[in-house]
């Protein structure tokens, strides 16, 4: 069975990538399709693979400013000659999805969710470019333009797979289909339980402003508690205004996986502000044995057990976050059960239910 990979791009390094890691780990011969990719993200995890990128690749600014080049990336991607593999999967929360295959070629998409700034989002999205209100019309209509095309080649897809129950609605709002829930993989081996933990709040990931981290920020400009912030985003300029060197908030940057891994276990807790699709980060930390507060909606709701694993709190605003923070007290949770808990997340588990729907779904394709 000849197979291909095809992702949105590589130009971060977020849960989408890990994900497509590990189909890259089970499809080793399966060549990388993506619209872009940076070669210091692409390197991480694909080394020495085969990627085949767009034309997006080779233009002014298409790696640094890809965002300029959203009118054509529904173009870029219909480009891709798919026809000679039995089996494509797409690893999508835009573009990927909408490759154009051969009747003979089943299309399996793993959706992290449908595009959240052409659908769930799209207001918000708007609301917060820093733009005027002129320009911000004009990539309302390009907007308009991307949704009708994503909802078209949502028909492309033979079978999905939703990496959560939230992302299965969504799924069913947006695209009118059904799909089968497979929670994404999490590499529960590089994550351990540390002996004691030290005083501080810990948020970090990709700092984009849907993430919410500002509200994090705010809340804690009134606590006497310490909040460390890792990684790196368009976000971070602002955010580090708003926090106006309030001493208890530190901002650490780009962390490596090791680094990342002792904030995790050394932290009195994770706090999770946003409405994840399901939320790899939070996971993460409860295989460090670190319980969550999570703000009450999306993926969170799925992965997190109120006082056995964390704390919810029900309003995406500072004065709710603070309320969940006052009353969290960490000896209150067993970090043995927060770990115990996360096995159900494993990156063995996701490789058995996913080989298992492919070779059920391959058979049925095959036996029409």
């Amino acid at each position: 069975m000849k197979v291909a990979l095809i992702h949105d791009h590589l130009a971060q390094d977020g849960g989408a990538e890990k994900v497509l890691k590990v189909f890259a780990d089970m499809f080793p011969d399966a060549p990388i399709y993506t619209l872009l990719y940076e070669q210091k993200h692409a390197d991480k995890y694909f080394k020495n693979r085969k990627i085949e990128t767009s034309i997006i690749q080779r233009l002014p600014g298409g790696i640094k400013h890809y965002q300029w080049y959203m009118p054509f990336m529904p173009m870029a991607v219909e480009f891709f000659d798919l026809k000679k593999y039995d089996l494509v999967i797409s690893d999508a929360s835009a573009f990927a999805k909408g490759v154009i295959t051969s009747p003979d070629t089943l299309h399996i998409c793993y959706c992290h969710t449908p595009t959240r700034y052409i659908w769930s989002d799209t207001h918000q999205y708007i609301e917060e470019l820093r733009y005027n209100k002129y320009f911000k019309k004009i990539i309302s209509l390009i907007l308009n333009y991307i949704r009708i095309w994503d909802r078209a080649a949502a028909d492309r897809v033979d079978k999905y797979i939703a990496n959560s129950k939230t992302v299965k609605r969504r799924i069913i709002k947006y695209y009118k289909a059904n799909s089968t829930v497979i929670y994404p993989p999490v590499a529960l081996d590089k994550f351990s339980i540390a002996e004691t933990i030290d005083n501080f709040f810990l948020i970090g990931g990709r700092l984009a402003p849907y993430k919410r981290v500002d509200i994090v920020i705010e809340a804690f400009k009134k606590l006497d508690k310490k909040l460390k912030i890792f990684g790196d985003g368009v976000d971070l300029k602002r955010l580090k205004k708003i926090a106006e060197d309030n001493k208890n908030i530190e901002f650490l940057g780009r962390v490596s996986d090791d680094e990342k891994a002792e904030l995790y276990k050394k932290c009195q807790a994770f706090i999770n502000p946003q409405e994840e699709d399901f939320g790899i980060t939070m996971i993460e930390a409860m295989a460090s044995g670190r319980p969550v507060i999570a703000l009450k909606k999306g993926g969170a709701r799925e992965t997190v057990i109120e006082g056995k694993t964390g704390i919810f709190f029900n309003n995406q605003t500072s004065e709710s976050l603070m309320n969940a923070v006052n009353k969290f007290n960490a000896d209150n949770f067993n970090p043995q059960e927060i770990r115990a808990h996360t096995e159900q997340f494993s990156t063995e588990r996701f490789k058995r239910e996913i080989k298992n729907f492919i070779d059920e779904e391959y058979k049925k394709f095959n036996d029409r």
